[in-house]
């Protein structure tokens, strides 16, 4: 993976570093393996920014998840959520009465996640709940129901474990904000 001090020229701010993210992520994981503890949930990530997250958070569960993949798309090569959802990649596991986890990187606009969570409750899963690394809550256009939150931060373009711009940095080390002069 690239560390921060590689690309920092290309950031405007380090939000966290890898510390901080193994840090909560084993934090998310502890309250999943506590909230989960007599059940057997199916995770399913996000492709593809949802990697990272959905590797370092499986690896702290304690518990034996079965983990499936889904992508969609919201965004293009932009920097703002197009809100127009399409999937790219389904699920091959049938729903139908599994407690669902959703592994996200990041919630901007909440757009994708809304009709994500709606799309798989109405396969018939016996529940949905999300767990994210990052939440924008001043990006937020509706309000979605986040069982378990990271960090909340800023509306700013931020880019590394996991996250991309125009499918660059996603193998950086730390999550920092973009910086205008790379996308503008």
């Amino acid at each position: 993976m690239v560390e921060l001090s590689d690309v920092q020229d290309d950031l405007s701010e380090v939000l966290f570093t890898p510390e901080q993210l193994d840090d909560k992520i084993a934090e998310l994981a502890a309250a999943v393996d506590r909230d989960y503890a007599d059940k057997d949930p199916l995770l399913v990530g996000v492709l593809k920014g949802a990697v990272m997250v959905m590797a370092d958070f499986s690896r702290h569960l304690t518990l034996q998840a079965k983990m499936d993949w889904m992508a969609v798309s919201s965004y293009g090569s932009g920097t703002k959520s197009s809100g127009v959802v399409r999937i790219l990649k389904d699920l091959d596991t049938d729903l139908h009465g599994r407690d669902v986890i959703i592994v996200e990187d990041i919630i901007d606009s909440g757009l994708t996640l809304s009709w994500l969570k709606q799309n798989l409750e109405s396969r018939g899963a016996a529940s949905v709940e999300i767990v994210t690394l990052l939440r924008k809550p001043e990006a937020a256009k509706v309000a979605v129901d986040v069982r378990y939150v990271g960090f909340d931060i800023p509306d700013a373009f931020v880019v590394g474990f996991g996250l991309d711009y125009d499918e660059r940095y996603r193998n950086l080390r730390g999550i920092g904000v973009l910086a205008p002069h790379i996308y503008s």
